[in-house]
């Protein structure tokens, strides 16, 4: 059974996932600021503590327990995202950067962090955004969010380059709309084709077979067209 890392847990996709790979017998770190919703599930898989992924004190005490509990790592779901949806000249610097200190700086933190602890058959998944893909359709409003997920797409390409020798593997999704609560606040009364469960059992199984197929890749997990 592999040892799973998952970022944004504590509701829509990232909740899912983590209770689907305990549930198939997955040792799961459920990372995110509110610990609660994953630590009343009591699963003896699970393992979860409150962590902002902005913040150096979080980091340190993931590293800590990586270096003292876990000792290695298999896959690494970075999951966590901010999605803002907001006129661009509406957009305040400080917001702009605090969409880029989840979604881009925070996910290159916490995988240069566990890089290590990683075997050469490891798994780096990041979760990003169609709205980051490069002639897909842009949304206005989403100046912020759809460029930060643009950002981890070729960061994704930059890493599986860089690391290819030694591994591990890193791909990048690129979702499309699927009904979280996430999705609702910044899209009031708008109905996704996909649930959050319907996509973390995609993501369960790509992070877990994935990186036998591909490395370095943008895969565009969409149900609609363009």
């Amino acid at each position: 059974m592999k040892k799973i890392i998952v970022t944004g847990a504590s509701r829509g996709i990232g909740f899912e996932l983590v209770k689907l790979l305990a549930e198939a017998g997955h040792q799961v770190l459920a990372l995110s600021r509110n610990e609660k919703p994953v630590a009343s599930l009591n699963h003896p898989n699970i393992t979860c503590f409150s962590f902002d992924l902005c913040k150096a004190e979080s980091l340190n005490i993931l590293q800590q327990f990586l270096k003292d509990e876990w000792k290695r790592v298999d896959v690494l779901v970075n999951n966590a995202g901010k999605l803002l949806n907001k006129p661009f000249g509406d957009i305040s610097s400080e917001e702009f950067e605090e969409v880029y200190r989840v979604n881009v700086f925070g996910v290159a933190d916490v995988t240069r962090l566990v890089i290590p602890f990683m075997p050469k058959d490891g798994h780096v998944v990041t979760v990003s955004s169609m709205g980051g893909v490069q002639g897909s359709v842009k949304f206005p409003g989403l100046s912020a969010y759809s460029s930060s997920k643009g950002a981890v797409i070729t960061l994704t390409e930059l890493l599986a380059e860089e690391y290819k020798e030694t591994g591990p593997s890193f791909n990048v999704l690129a979702l499309g709309a699927v009904q979280t609560e996430m999705l609702e606040e910044a899209f009031p009364g708008y109905q996704a084709p996909l649930t959050a469960l319907e996509m973390a059992q995609y993501i369960a199984d790509f992070g877990l077979n994935g990186h036998k197929f591909y490395n370095g890749k943008l895969l565009q997990v969409s149900s609609s067209t363009p």
